[in-house]
């Protein structure tokens, strides 16, 4: 059988904890049949030998930068075939000043609504919502979501800002609460799938920590995600 390469690239804020993160789903990608590789910097974008033997980018690196020559490397080899799949803002935080990259991946954080003020503590649990992941009659039909139904998660509920040329699978709605200043509620993607060129893109919202990570319908979406997204032999 011939062996995928994933190349799992990692860093950025460290309040999303990449290193345990991304190491949590390492075996899952080896029990797959991918010979993986870890980078601590997005520079490897820029390496063209590396890039073109990658049948799978994992990136978690939420905002940071990005040089040129690594996002047009990052780029070059989606249009050719690979893979890019992520979660959380390790993909969809990602590179906030790089707007190429944003069309890349279909979908940019705008916010992550917060308790009413009475009810804050003052740390990364005051953006702690319970919502609902919710299926979309595509996602009932695709292999991502095969089995799965809606569900609901207590974390940071993310509103993204994004375009139709991504097949959303699921989606999930912003409420109208009174400290918040919108006045209708708002339906936003949760998890998606995106062609660009000859490469599949993969981005899942939810996954601010390995607690989430944990969850089992979020970690099935992100492992199936992964393997949907990769280049696979036939390609």
């Amino acid at each position: 059988m011939t062996t995928r390469r994933a190349l799992v690239v990692r860093g950025g804020w460290e309040g999303h904890r990449p290193v345990e993160a991304t190491d949590m789903f390492l075996p899952f990608l080896e029990r797959s049949g991918f010979e993986v590789s870890v980078a601590e910097s997005n520079d490897v974008y820029a390496d063209e030998t590396t890039m073109a033997k990658t049948d799978l980018i994992v990136q978690s690196v939420t905002m940071s930068e990005i040089s040129t020559e690594a996002f047009t490397g990052l780029r070059r080899a989606v249009e050719r075939g690979t893979g890019l799949a992520g979660w959380h803002g390790g993909i969809a935080d990602s590179y906030r000043s790089n707007s190429d990259y944003l069309h890349l991946i279909g979908g940019q954080f705008a916010t992550h609504p917060a308790k009413h003020p009475n009810d804050r503590a003052g740390d990364e649990s005051d953006n702690y919502l319970c919502y609902t992941v919710d299926l979309t009659e595509l996602g009932r039909e695709h292999e991502i979501m095969a089995g799965l139904e809606d569900f609901t998660l207590k974390t940071e509920q993310y509103w993204v800002l994004t375009d139709d040329l991504n097949d959303v699978l699921a989606t999930t709605t912003h409420p109208v609460q009174a400290h918040h200043p919108w006045h209708r509620p708002v339906v936003t993607p949760a998890v998606w799938t995106r062609r660009w060129g000859r490469g599949r893109v993969f981005v899942a919202t939810p996954g601010h920590g390995p607690v989430v990570l944990r969850d089992v319908n979020v970690r099935t979406i992100i492992e199936r995600g992964m393997l949907w997204a990769s280049r696979t032999v036939s390609e």
